[in-house]
């Protein structure tokens, strides 16, 4: 899934996304609006990603990203 230049495509929520090579999740999560948001989870290929590892783990072409938002409600 590798692009021409410096890019990258990953699936965020089952939909393509392009960045910027190389990338960090917290990068990514700055690029889509979703890094400060309180009540997320995120998890890439099923593994969940603590906060506190955002900025170092790096993302590859290919992987899967899942961003989940906590609500609530009754």
């Amino acid at each position: 899934m590798s692009t021409a230049g410096d890019q990258l495509e990953v699936l965020v929520n089952d939909q393509p996304r392009l960045f910027a090579a190389p990338v960090t999740l917290l990068g990514a999560l700055r690029e889509l609006g979703l890094s400060e948001r309180r009540g997320i989870a995120v998890a890439i290929g099923g593994e969940v990603m603590s906060r506190s590892g955002w900025a170092e783990r790096s993302l590859r072409s290919g992987e899967r990203i899942l961003v989940i938002q906590a609500t609530q409600g009754g």
